[in-house]
């Protein structure tokens, strides 16, 4: 399933990527003990939900990105729908992934 999962590795790559769809990008940090805690429930969403394109960043090794949208912590989980920014959840909450990926099936 992880292979649903795009890493971005610039910002070109994140502007060719992200402009068309519903995209669920998630700002995460090798470092970072929840970003590892969720990343299995966000596996599992990707493989799930054909219909939106998920993506991470590693907020280290693609800074300019995170600064884009300003992230501050992690795991922050931003949602875009045609390239513009329409929500965002910041933590591990996996009850609160699942209920945005739903949120969005249902839009």
């Amino acid at each position: 399933m992880a292979d649903k999962i795009i890493h971005i590795a610039s910002l070109d790559q994140h502007n060719q990527l992200t402009k068309e769809g519903l995209v669920i990008i998630d700002f995460h940090a090798s470092w970072c003990g929840p970003c590892h805690m969720i990343a299995p429930t966000y596996e599992t969403l990707a493989g799930e939900n054909e219909n939106i394109k998920f993506f991470k960043v590693d907020v280290d090794n693609v800074p300019d990105v995170a600064q884009h949208y300003k992230i501050t912590a992690m795991p922050t989980f931003v949602i875009l729908k045609d390239g513009e920014k329409i929500d965002e959840m910041k933590g591990a909450n996996q009850g609160g992934l699942t209920g945005l990926v739903q949120k969005l099936n249902n839009a």
